[in-house]
């Protein structure tokens, strides 16, 4: 499991922060939290409330890659260590050590929050909610050989050879179109 922070700017000059997870083997992203300010408690919590999502999607955590930032709390270390995960550090200005987040950040941006004029937190966090749930349900990874990380079931039934009919349904007002079979 790999996490880290982007920053996102609001139409008024706002910065929010944004903490994610994304599990290295799946490459399915967790999208923990948006705030103004990450607080040591804020960050804590958080890491709190991701534990139980993880045991509750049946994920076991052997290892949490972060990076030095300053965000992370003794607590947050302590809440993975509790839950039997190793804490596992970047070495110092070496962004290639967590590629994984980092690749994530960088597709996030590209496809989502660049294209968009954020007005709110409320609003950053609608629009993640969505695209997470794009990029874990539909979107295809050349490293899960051109499957989504977390398909629905239906979506995995019909093989292209038999679609004669295929429906298109806009994602974020139509900055991302999913296919399906009609």
């Amino acid at each position: 499991m790999a996490c880290d922070f982007f920053s996102v700017d609001t139409i008024s000059l706002r910065r929010l922060y944004v903490l994610f997870f994304i599990h290295h083997g799946s490459r399915r992203v967790f999208l923990a939290g948006v705030t103004t300010n990450p607080t040591w408690a804020w960050v804590t919590q958080v890491a709190r409330n991701v534990t139980a999502d993880l045991c509750d999607a049946g994920i076991d955590v052997k290892f949490v890659l972060r990076d030095r930032d300053a965000k992370f709390a003794p607590g947050f270390d302590a809440v993975w260590q509790g839950a039997g995960a190793r804490i596992l550090r970047s070495p110092v200005r070496a962004p290639n050590a967590n590629a994984i987040a980092e690749r994530w950040v960088r597709t996030v941006r590209s496809e989502c929050t660049d294209r968009l004029l954020i007005v709110n937190e409320r609003h950053l966090r609608r629009v993640l909610d969505r695209y997470v749930s794009h990029y874990n349900q539909h979107r295809p990874h050349r490293g899960l050989a051109m499957h989504a990380p977390h398909p629905r079931r239906s979506a995995t039934s019909s093989t292209p050879a038999t679609l004669t009919r295929v429906r298109r349904h806009e994602v974020l007002g139509g900055l991302i179109n999913e296919y399906h079979a009609a």
